[in-house]
């Protein structure tokens, strides 16, 4: 596996960052992407996960979901749902972790689990 790539349901840009920590506090069940609430509180990274992040001996590419489609898609092909984790090989992307699976986990330790095991 050359590295894992994580793509966030959410457009890049301050104005969407804003927008989207706003929606977490305001209303977090209608927020659409799991990956970041697992993996950010409504302003900063959660220190579980970014100590995990930070040590893992993997090589790691977080998206937005613009940026995926702007750098990935027209080169794979692939029509993916939104948030994903795609491990990038010589074959091109395979899923990780998918969406739905994504959906059902609640804690960061549930997710760091997951990704260990598969990786």
């Amino acid at each position: 596996m050359e590295k894992l790539i994580f793509v966030y349901n959410a457009d890049s840009g301050k104005l969407n960052s804003i927008i989207g920590a706003f929606q977490k506090i305001v209303d977090p069940n209608s927020y659409n992407c799991s990956l970041c609430k697992l993996t950010y509180g409504a302003f900063d990274e959660k220190k579980q996960w970014r100590h995990f992040r930070e040590n893992a001996d993997l090589d790691m590419e977080f998206l937005h979901k613009d940026e995926f489609l702007k750098s990935y898609a027209s080169k794979f092909g692939h029509k993916f749902d939104f948030p994903i984790i795609l491990a990038q090989n010589q074959k091109g992307l395979e899923v990780l972790v998918s969406t739905s699976e994504l959906k059902g986990i609640t804690e960061v330790e549930e997710l760091i689990s997951k990704i260990k095991e598969r990786t």
